[in-house]
């Protein structure tokens, strides 16, 4: 499994909805894209593991928090991801 990194350029909407966190035992995945979104333009793919956003590690985070994060994000979206 390899580790890739993907900068979205701002504003939201970031074309991707999250599933999972610490809440669910389960880690954040990617579980949709919008076609023609940023994020399918960007590469990241559907079951995709989020490991990071902004350079703080996902793990322990809950689906809120997870979400609270990105929406936070003013301008880019710093991602570390999973295939």
């Amino acid at each position: 499994m390899s580790s890739y990194s993907v900068t979205l350029l701002g504003p939201a909407p970031w074309g991707f909805r999250l599933q999972g966190g610490k809440d669910f035992n389960l880690p954040l995945t990617i579980s949709r894209l919008t076609d023609g979104g940023k994020a399918a333009k960007g590469g990241i793919g559907i079951g995709d593991m989020v490991l990071s956003i902004d350079g703080i590690a996902t793990e322990g985070m809950n689906h809120l928090e997870a979400q609270n994060k990105i929406k936070s994000c003013s301008g880019n979206l710093s991602l570390k991801l999973q295939k």
